[in-house]
């Protein structure tokens, strides 16, 4: 009884294919030959002069006090939205969990303690 398929037998290392060699492209433009061009050279990183402002006009630090207060409104809404989320879900898990394992009494029950006897 034969346990595996015949396999055809490893071929030489002179019959494994042919190495070609490639010539090196002098430069990324060398397919479509043309005009050279002109090598412009890269302003330095340090110069921040551009950037910089004057300050004719004094800062407006109640605008900036305003818009940071809107900020900060926002990112604690985005939170708080968040955490609400995290909430319901994991709370919808539960549930989920509990019908899955085929319980009948998954469902919460509000009873207040003033409509006891």
């Amino acid at each position: 009884m034969q346990v595996a398929p015949k396999q055809p037998k490893a071929p030489e290392p002179d019959e494994l294919g042919q190495v070609l060699h490639f010539p090196v492209r002098r430069s990324a433009n060398s397919r479509f030959p043309g005009p050279a061009a002109p090598t412009v050279e890269p302003e330095p990183a340090d110069d921040l002069s551009r950037y910089e402002q004057e300050q004719d006009e004094p800062v407006d630090y109640r605008q900036r006090m305003l818009m940071n207060t809107i900020a900060v409104v926002i990112v604690a809404s985005l939170v708080g939205a968040g955490v609400w989320i995290a909430g319901t879900i994991a709370e919808m898990q539960k549930d989920q969990d509990c019908v899955m394992q085929g319980r009948s009494n998954c469902a919460p029950i509000a009873a207040s303690a003033l409509h006891r006897k």
